[in-house]
């Protein structure tokens, strides 16, 4: 506990001069003391005490010397990867500490005029530096300048460590420690802010290795694709004998990325039409297409879905623009179970009939035998919720369907053309094609680790839609956990449903954030989702959703805050406004003179001088 209101450690070290003189004094009384009037026994006990208290002195000064090196020379932080510390019930972060008062009152000394020489960095070091530049071109110097530039502990001249960032922040407390997350915190989600190249992929890097080595089931989100997170997850799944159960799935580098079909897996069949309706425009005039987009993709989806197929973005797209084939396949499968004997007769004999020029508009152009079948179905008066929808969508003017429907098909082309299609709409029966094809709820169940590179450099509109569907997907299968846990279809035993943990990684997370991304935050956490969320300010997030109230809603769920070094001032409000007011003390010097008011006095004025100590709220 502090003893005085004021620390003062930026000063020279006076405990030494005191320290120096005990020492003395112990050494002359053991060596000399007689000269100190002292019997051999009392100048044994004197020493021993002097001493004790130049030890002590010394070390209040050592710690006043060690506190004002820690400002100037920001220590190097290392860890091994395979020393990643583990824990069953705590998350390690790093090393670092408590911020209280005192290291408020400890950094807002350093900002003061008086005391810069003990921050900024010495003579010799600033010289070390100027020559680092100077000689690194010339032939027998530039391998002294090499050596000044060497961190080593032999290297009193050694540059600062390549982090950035300001030595005091760390500085003020010499004596850091591990510093531990309990895991039952991670369900309240997490979210970490900080500007470009300051440690969000370091940080995740650290986390993700923890819930690999733990078992967690893990999912990475990488808008970039960044390699180095990529191969630093299969060498932590390696290093924890976890690598037969390690996906990745990759958008750039489709000829080893593993296969998504991204909305072939649904407990709702109307979730098909949603995960694709949902990346197209809704402002404006916009919305009525996106209404019209997503009900003729549920049409298509209910029919494939009702002929035993599996949806996929290519099987959409085709029926879509050609509904013809679709119409007949269903037919073929739902009439002879409703309609009378001799139909298919009925349906040639009208065929026969059809006379163009007597046709509707819309019609005009068609197959006849599909218009003999829509007349047939009509006259029969045989009705069927899938069939109806397929008839209505073929009854369209095929000008004005390819109207209603055109935001749709530009995204559609989009995600069905080269080799990235084969990833999010894989073809189940090529036996030739060795890449795995998995999906979240198998993930879940074999707990397995997942990278998924989204390449949104390289083509955002694909990134973002195939980034979506995997989100709304996760939603699904979140409500399937939170209602069965991992047994979900599966024959049950009467026992509670077992909820699995989750770890969800969304790195560059304001290219993700959308209205699929939401749900995850504020309701998976019942089935064992927790979600970290890196961003550079929480403005890119406000500009993705476009709306600052929905943006405050999306921050509301996350209850852990990490904050890098972040340049918006906004962001930084994010955790100042969140932490108590403090009070901090300022040293200031009060001198003064007074005029004597009795003519008969011999003291004509009074003088003084003192340290008034003021306080104020921070």
């Amino acid at each position: 506990m502090q003893r005085h209101p004021v620390e003062a450690l930026l000063r020279p070290p006076v405990e030494w001069w005191s320290a120096f003189v005990a020492g003395l004094g112990a050494v002359v009384a053991l060596v000399a003391p007689w000269a100190l009037m002292m019997t051999p026994a009392v100048a044994w006990l004197a020493a021993a005490v002097l001493m004790s208290f130049a030890l002590w002195r010394g070390m209040q000064g050592l710690r006043v010397v060690r506190y004002q090196r820690n400002l100037r020379r920001l220590p190097e932080y290392r860890l091994r990867a395979r020393r990643i510390p583990v824990s069953r019930r705590k998350l390690f972060l790093g090393l670092g500490f408590a911020w209280t008062q005192k290291h408020t009152q400890r950094l807002r000394d350093t900002i003061r005029p008086e005391v810069q020489h003990y921050i900024e960095p010495g003579f010799l070091y600033r010289w070390a530096r100027r020559r680092e530049t100077a000689w690194e071109g010339l032939p027998v110097l530039r391998w002294l300048a090499a050596l000044l530039g060497t961190r080593a502990w032999w290297n009193p001249l050694a540059p600062r460590p390549p982090v950035g960032g300001k030595p005091a922040l760390h500085g003020v407390e010499p004596d850091e420690a591990p510093v531990w997350m309990d895991l039952g915190e991670r369900v309240g989600h997490t979210l970490v802010l900080g500007t470009t190249r300051v440690g969000k992929t370091r940080l995740a890097e650290i986390l993700i290795a923890q819930d690999i080595r733990r078992g967690d089931v893990v999912i990475v989100f990488d808008p970039k694709g960044d390699g180095d997170l990529l191969r630093r997850m299969y060498a932590e799944c390696k290093r924890a004998g976890r690598e037969h159960e390690f996906y990745m799935f990759h958008l750039g580098h489709p000829e080893i990325s593993a296969r998504y079909n991204a909305i072939g897996s649904f407990s709702r069949i109307t979730e098909v039409a949603t995960r694709i309706a949902n990346q197209l425009p809704d402002q404006g005039n916009s919305a009525a297409f996106k209404e019209f987009a997503w009900r003729f993709t549920n049409i298509v989806a209910r029919a494939l879905v009702a002929l035993g197929r599996r949806p996929d973005y290519h099987q959409i797209v085709r029926h879509i623009t050609h509904i013809d084939g679709l119409l007949t396949d269903y037919c073929n499968h739902w009439l002879p179970k409703v309609a009378p004997d001799g139909w298919q007769q009925e349906i040639v004999a009208r065929e026969e009939q059809v006379n163009e020029r007597n046709l509707p508009f819309s019609m005009k152009g068609r197959p006849k035998r599909l218009v003999a079948l829509v007349q047939y179905i009509k006259d029969q008066g045989l009705y069927d919720p899938v069939a109806d929808g397929l008839r209505s969508a073929f009854e369209y003017d095929k000008t004005y369907f390819d109207k209603i429907v055109a935001s749709l098909l530009p995204l559609l082309e989009k995600l069905t053309t080269g080799k990235t299609a084969e990833l999010i709409a894989p073809d189940y029966f090529d036996t030739g094609d060795t890449r795995p094809i998995f999906d979240w709820m198998q993930v879940i169940r074999r707990q397995c680790v997942v990278y998924v590179g989204l390449d949104a450099l390289s083509d955002m509109t694909v990134a973002t839609a195939v980034g979506n569907s995997m989100f709304a997907d996760l939603v699904s299968v979140a409500g399937r956990l939170y209602k069965s846990g991992t047994t979900d279809g599966l024959p049950q035993d009467g026992s509670p449903p077992v909820m699995p943990t989750v770890s969800l990684h969304a790195d560059e997370f304001n290219e993700l954030i959308g209205d699929e991304f939401i749900p995850l935050l504020n309701k998976a956490g019942g089935a064992g989702f927790q979600v970290t969320a890196y961003t550079q300010t929480w403005s890119d997030v406000e500009a993705r959703i476009g709306s600052r109230p929905k943006a405050g809603q999306v921050a509301g769920n996350f209850n852990t805050l990490i904050m890098l070094r972040v340049k918006e001032f906004a962001t930084a409000e994010m955790l100042t406004e969140q932490l108590p007011r403090v009070e901090i003390f300022s040293l200031m010097q009060v001198s003064g003179t007074s005029d004597s008011a009795d003519p008969g006095s011999e003291q004509h004025f009074t003088s003084r001088n003192e340290d008034r100590i003021s306080v104020s709220e921070v």
